[in-house]
């Protein structure tokens, strides 16, 4: 019983290190923006007004859709848009047009996630950076330089891996939220009627008084739910209950004291408001303030570029995006993985926000549209998980789902009138990134396609080859034969018999099967089908969150008739390359192009699955789509 308490305690520790980062900064500039907007006159009933308003949206959208109900919402206990997408998509898998509307919908999502990884961090450590001008004014000119000075440290040490310092992240983030609760009661009991705030009548009143306004503000209210999406992406790393523990016995009520205190503050001193954060703290706090603030940005913006090296190998294990390369930065710890492209894409992406823009308040203005839309997303799959998914009766699905859609819509339309200040930035990048995915998913089934026609029925040509005369050479020792498609002959196989005119004496032909269910046990990881004469024919199941490792699966086959010894046996596999056809079918010239450029500069696919380097063979032929 006592395990049991301690391993929940360190798990909710965990989750507030990890998952309430991004929420856990935004009092930083939240409540900044909303008055610093210019729409809201200063008045006491409109500061109780903006309170409630904040206190109420994180109540909705962050307790009731996320804590409450999403959370239910868990993949064999993974959680993130790609695990709801894969629930949903298995839900209606009867109805193929409405599973690839959903696929089509899902995969957007993810690629929205990475226009909210590039101002995420930029908003939240530029804004602890900025309160060194609370300090003093002199260091105005050194806030973006040291800025980008420490996200540049920030993803230079992603290389290294986060094992060292990881342990440290929820004690500093459990001190964070300790400081800013204290900060805020320390203002608040210098005026307690902020609390007033609390009630749902002073939101309801000022949304009624001013319903433009209310409107307008709600792109900067959304601020408060950064990183709500995390609730659910990280619930496979520490489950439902650690992550609902910690955010109602610390993160929700030290954010809402935060705020209510930034309430107070600025009810006594109305000039407060250009930072109010900040100025929450007396004078010789301030500086250490910015340190903690900083170290807190700095874990925030940690898991999110881990969340974004998760969701990349998940997206090309779904067949999205060609391999990259992979590094895995902890021995024990599989899921710890460092993939350099991404890492320094987000780099040069963040760094480029950050001297477009300038200033938190200039950020905030390019933050909302992309993560409010990825909210609608995740509450319109959540349906379909409800409806088809849990069988639930129509009106129980749509009654939770169509209440957080509504309040969702409003939300996304709100930012709509940031897109020409700073919200396209976001979405220019979840464009680019879709259309990347959807012209590598396009490539890879027009070449599937194209290897299929023109391809040669494998068991008729092993047939074929084996009732030769005279009967080819049969050499000691397993080939093993790497193919896309189980039934169609490897063109590996074809240039080893016409180059070197043997066959081995026991031949596996391995199929590579993808599922779009997080993991796949190992009793269910191998199938094996005899072709005859020792030929066989083997699929590995991998679900997208499997690390794949083939030779470890092929040990697997012991006891199944088909022996693989690692010192007898030989890899081949057929390298493409893909030309551009004359004709533009099915695909523009352009994304060929792109496609061809994306399938040369893919990671080998030895190292992705694992295979031994001096037991490869490689033999390459041309693809012309």
């Amino acid at each position: 019983m006592q395990n049991a308490k301690s391993s929940l305690t360190s798990l909710t520790l965990g989750a507030i290190g990890v998952v309430y980062g991004d929420i856990g900064t935004s009092v930083l500039y939240t409540l900044k923006e909303v008055f610093g907007s210019g729409y809201v006159p200063f008045t006491h009933d409109n500061v109780y007004g903006i309170l409630s308003i904040l206190f109420w949206t994180l109540t909705l959208i962050v307790s009731l859709k996320y804590v409450v109900l999403v959370l239910r919402a868990d993949n064999n206990g993974e959680g993130g848009l790609i695990a709801m997408l894969a629930l949903a998509s298995q839900a209606v898998k009867d109805k193929p047009r409405l599973r690839s509307v959903l696929m089509m919908i899902g995969i957007f999502g993810t690629c929205l996630f990475y226009g909210d990884g590039v101002i995420t961090p930029a908003i939240s450590v530029l804004s602890a950076v900025e309160g060194l001008e609370i300090v003093s004014p002199h260091f105005t000119k050194g806030v973006v330089p040291l800025t980008l000075v420490v996200l540049i440290l920030l993803f230079w040490f992603q290389k290294h891996g986060t094992g060292g310092i990881g342990k440290f992240f929820g004690p500093i983030m459990l001190i964070w939220f300790a400081s800013i609760a204290v900060l805020g009661i320390w203002n608040i009991s210098q005026h307690p009627t902020v609390l007033r705030g609390l009630s749902p009548h002073y939101a309801l009143s000022f949304i009624a008084s001013n319903p433009g306004v209310s409107f307008v503000i709600l792109g900067a209210v959304v601020l408060c739910v950064t990183g709500a999406e995390a609730l659910y992406a990280d619930m496979g790393h520490f489950g439902r209950k650690p992550i609902r523990l910690a955010w109602f016995s610390i993160a929700m009520p030290a954010l809402t004291l935060c705020y209510f205190g930034q309430g107070a503050l600025i009810l006594e001193n109305p000039d407060a408001i250009k930072n109010p954060f900040f100025m929450l703290a007396p004078s010789w706090a301030v500086l250490p303030l910015v340190v903690l603030a900083t170290m807190a940005t700095v874990i925030a913006s940690q898991a999110l570029i881990t969340g974004a090296f998760s969701v990349t190998k998940q997206v090309i294990q779904l067949g999205y995006l060609p391999r990259l390369q992979i590094e895995h930065t902890s021995v024990r710890d599989m899921g710890q993985i460092y993939i350099p492209f991404v890492n320094w894409s987000l780099c040069v992406a963040i760094a480029l926000a950050v001297m477009m823009f300038r200033s938190s308040g200039n950020l905030a203005a390019a933050y909302g549209i992309a993560v409010t839309l990825d909210m609608t997303i995740t509450t319109v799959l959540t349906f379909f998980v409800l409806r088809f998914g849990w069988k639930y009766p129509l009106w129980m699905a749509l009654a939770p789902t169509l209440f957080f859609f509504c309040i969702d819509v409003t939300f996304f339309a709100s930012n709509l009138l940031k897109l020409f200040e700073g919200g396209w930035f976001p979405l220019t990048i979840g464009f680019a990134v879709f259309t990347v995915m959807m012209t590598w998913k396009r490539g890879r089934d027009l070449v599937y396609d194209k290897l299929h026609a023109d391809g040669i029925d494998l068991r008729d040509f092993l047939q074929m080859v084996l009732l030769q005369q005279p009967p080819i050479t049969r050499v000691a020792g397993t080939a093993v034969f790497l193919t896309s498609d189980s039934k169609v002959t490897p063109t590996a196989l074809l240039h080893n018999l016409k180059h070197n005119k043997v066959l081995h004496e026991q031949n596996i032909f391995v199929t590579i099967v993808n599922h779009e269910v997080p993991w796949i046990g190992l009793d269910k990881r191998v199938q094996i089908e005899s072709l005859g004469s020792d030929c066989w024919s083997v699929k590995i199941n991998y679900g997208f969150k499997n690390d794949p490792d083939v030779p470890a699966a092929l040990q697997q086959l012991r006891g199944r008739g088909c022996e693989v010894e690692s010192m007898s046996t030989s890899y081949f596999l057929s390298r493409d390359v893909f030309v551009p056809g004359d004709k533009n079918i099915g695909m523009a010239l352009w994304r060929q192009k792109l496609f061809g450029q994306m399938h040369h500069n893919a990671a080998g696919v030895a190292d992705f699955l694992l295979l031994p380097s001096n037991s490869l063979v490689e033999l390459g032929s041309k693809v012309e789509v």
